[in-house]
């Protein structure tokens, strides 16, 4: 698997740590490319794809670090995803000009009901115009409601409220409500309403294989007990 925002972002998280980083499972050899033990790893299965869409994921803090995140399957698939880590005071000058950029239509992945009632919803993407740039608050839900509160610099953003009508598959971390979805099942929704049906599919591929090994890496989940050749699930 070749290198890509959000790895690098994680290497530099890792660089600043003032002690390890002990994630569930971290006593297991993983590879550094996704995370997955050794034996399941699925980097020589990665096929990036074109898209006329574009992602802007902003990560809370330690969620690079965690095996388990889905935001690093976007950036496998599309290259050219961007990632950030968030803060709250000081934001990452080059996050602020990505957010900022003239070559897309910058739009903020969040619920319509946390929205200001004067602030712009979108329900679907922009037909028309410049290709969007799909701005992704990534953590848990109750980090991610905090970026969206905190972040001024998004404000003046719209926001665009995607309905996912198909049941989560994610079931790595207990979802904070029903009806909730992972990072990467929201962007491979986006990039089907946006027309980019070809990298859609490609994601949703690539999660749905990167859920089928992670889940297999547990062991005492049934995936794992099921597995025996890793190129076969």
């Amino acid at each position: 698997m070749s290198d890509n925002a959000v790895l690098r972002l994680r290497a530099q998280r890792l660089a600043r740590a003032t002690r390890p980083f002990l994630a569930r499972g971290n006593r297991v050899l993983r590879c550094q490319g996704c995370l997955l033990p050794q034996k399941l790893c699925l980097c020589a299965t990665v096929q990036p794809q074109p898209a006329r869409s574009r992602f802007c994921l902003v990560m809370f803090d330690t969620e690079p670090m965690k095996p388990s995140n889905t935001g690093r399957l976007i950036a496998d698939i599309l290259p050219d995803t961007q990632a950030f880590g968030w803060s709250r005071t000081e934001p990452d000058p080059a996050l602020l000009q990505a957010v900022q950029t003239s070559d897309y239509q910058p739009l903020v992945v969040f619920p319509a009901s946390y929205a200001d009632a004067d602030r712009p919803v979108l329900s679907a993407p922009p037909s028309t115009g410049k290709p969007p740039l799909f701005i992704m608050l990534d953590g848990t839900w109750t980090e991610a409601r905090k970026m969206f509160r905190k972040s001024p610099w998004l404000d003046a953003l719209p926001v665009m409220s995607v309905n996912v009508t198909t049941p989560s598959r994610y079931t790595l971390r207990e979802a904070h409500g029903e009806g909730q979805h992972c990072t990467a099942e929201v962007a491979a929704a986006l990039l089907a309403q946006a027309g980019d049906l070809a990298a859609s599919d490609a994601l949703y591929a690539h999660f749905m294989l990167f859920r089928q090994r992670y889940l297999a890496g547990k062991p005492h989940h049934p995936a794992h007990l099921t597995t025996t050749d890793p190129e076969n699930g």
